[in-house]
């Protein structure tokens, strides 16, 4: 399918770059730590939806080809994802530009296991789930990049699900939202992050200790053994991971202190919401995810068979596109 790449301009000023491919309702995907639009989960994710979907892919303030403008502020970002939706639907004051052409292509499939909506039909994805599809979009909610129905659907992983679901508090143009494993702590088992952790990453990162704000994350934040950690700074993936110390600074925020789960505000969310776990997450992330699911009225909550946090794209995309379609 042809594609094209363009720019918006956040409230601030600052540049966000995005990608667009496929052709349909309007889904905007939204990374999480280490990610920019180019990362291999987020193409998987996007050339799986393309086929039904046109699916903006950006880059969030810090990473890739966006800008980024001091200070930062999670407000700021909640203003980029409504610039990229406003591109998405197709809001007169903002443009696309720098169009570069590229293809995709899909064929994802997969299975889970429902917590509240019954078996899901990962293993039907393809065509047959397609032919549905097609049926479904002529009277989705989500809005095309024309313009029509005025509304997108959003994705989050990660750390950028608990950004999306910042944004389907106070954006009503979202009109479903789906997320892989948000990683708020709501029991002992999950990791025992300071208050402060935020500011002590910046702290990091400010005197120029890139590699050591990394390592910090990592091996607080994202459990990884310091040993594991160690082993990756001679790998090439350690010099782009400190490129991108300061945007951790920016997820600790996202998540506020302690990753507290924001139940009041989830509580707030009035649109149709899929909570995504993988069955190998460890047991804090399946609560978080329960406690998600719980906190937003009428959340659908699955949990993915054989998939851990660092999920297989062809085992998440049907779940999604799955939500997605249904009316």
């Amino acid at each position: 399918m042809p594609g094209s790449a363009g720019r918006v301009k956040s409230a601030d000023g600052t540049v966000i770059a995005f990608d667009r491919r496929g052709e349909g309702p309007a889904v905007v995907l939204v990374q999480g730590a280490f990610a920019d639009r180019r990362h291999p989960l987020m193409t998987a994710i996007a050339d799986g939806l393309a086929r039904w979907f046109t699916v903006y892919s950006y880059d969030r303030r810090g990473r890739g080809d966006s800008g980024d403008t001091a200070p930062y502020a999670v407000e700021r970002e909640i203003e980029d994802l409504a610039a990229v939706i406003d591109a998405a639907i197709g809001a007169p004051d903002q443009a696309s530009d720098g169009l570069a052409a590229h293809s995709t292509d899909s064929g994802l499939a997969g299975h889970s296991t429902d917590d509240a909506a019954g078996d899901s039909t990962g293993d039907a994805a393809g065509d047959s789930l397609g032919d549905a599809a097609g049926d479904s979009l002529a009277g989705s909610t989500g809005g095309s990049a024309s313009g029509a129905g005025g509304s997108v659907m959003v994705f989050g992983g990660s750390s950028g699900a608990a950004l999306a679901l910042e944004a389907a508090v106070v954006n009503p143009a979202i009109a479903k939202l789906a997320v892989w494993e948000p990683p708020y702590h709501v029991d002992d088992g999950a990791p025992a992050l300071p208050l402060d952790f935020a500011r002590r990453l910046a702290a990091l990162v400010g005197a120029g200790r890139r590699g050591e704000a990394v390592e910090r994350f990592m091996v607080e934040a994202a459990e990884v053994p310091p040993a594991d950690v160690a082993a990756m700074r001679s790998h090439a993936f350690w010099a782009q991971a400190e490129a991108m110390a300061r945007t951790l600074v920016y997820e600790a925020e996202v998540l506020g202190p302690g990753n507290a789960l924001p139940a009041a505000r989830l509580a707030g969310i009035k649109r149709p919401t899929l909570v995504l776990n993988g069955a190998l997450s460890p047991r804090w992330m399946a609560n978080a995810g329960a406690a998600v699911a719980g906190a937003i009225p009428g959340a659908v909550r699955r949990v993915l068979e054989g998939q851990a946090h660092n999920v297989a794209p062809e085992a998440l995309v049907p779940e999604v596109l799955e939500f997605f379609v249904a009316a």
